[in-house]
């Protein structure tokens, strides 16, 4: 699938950022640093803006900007054959349609090399929007799915509770609750008892930064 695919499968904008901060949260629970963990949300990134992102480790990477206007959603698959750095551009067509509201998230330096966007795929909607949006590309012939989007944004199509345990299961090597795992998707206040069955090392007050960073619920 491409990026024009993946838009047909992306949930609601809201319940994409709620979907993003519950990623966030159990890897601050599953990863205690930071610099290792796959997905990440910053609910103050800029004013009026939050980022979620995701890191994989191997130079491919996502983000999502949540803007009054809109939201924008970039990806990165460093041997996408789309890849900004085969041609010195954007590869025509990925971003040259995204509205005038949301080019600053294009732009912004955070993903950008020398000025130039590191993207192979971007997907978009406004605010009033009934539609998520991509741009009209002329993807090289034989190579239907060469953005990436189809596994770079895997994690935000499928937002099934099984889907992230057994992930997160494999990529850190321990057993990861599902119980616990639903209880954070439900964006529920967290417990003691959750928090230790994801991470038996770790307490709810060890969390603290990570919830005022992400800015997960924490009332009762």
């Amino acid at each position: 699938m491409s990026a024009p695919d993946v838009a047909r499968l992306l949930p609601e904008p809201d319940r994409l950022r709620e979907h993003c901060l519950a990623l966030a949260v159990l890897e601050a629970i599953l990863c205690p640093d930071e610099d290792f963990r796959y997905h990440a949300f910053d609910a103050a990134w800029a004013p009026g803006e939050q980022l979620a992102s995701m890191r994989n480790g191997n130079g491919d990477e996502h983000s999502v900007v949540f803007t009054p206007a809109g939201v924008y959603l970039r990806g990165f698959d460093h041997e996408s054959y789309l890849s900004p750095y085969a041609e010195g551009r954007v590869w025509p067509g990925v971003v040259d349609s995204v509205p005038a509201e949301l080019r600053h998230c294009v732009t912004e330096p955070a993903f950008c090399d020398d000025g130039t966007p590191t993207l192979t795929a971007a997907i978009w909607r406004l605010t009033g929007d009934t539609a998520w949006r991509t741009g009209e590309i002329d993807f090289p012939p034989g190579l239907p799915d060469a953005d990436g989007a189809d596994w770079l944004f895997r994690s935000l199509t499928d937002t099934a509770p099984e889907t992230y345990a057994e992930f997160a299961s494999d990529y850190y090597g321990t057993e990861v609750g599902l119980d616990a795992v639903r209880h954070v998707f439900a964006l529920r206040p967290l417990t003691e008892e959750v928090v230790r069955a994801l991470n038996p090392e770790l307490t709810l007050d060890d969390l603290a930064e990570d919830l005022t960073e992400t800015g997960y619920p924490t009332g009762s």
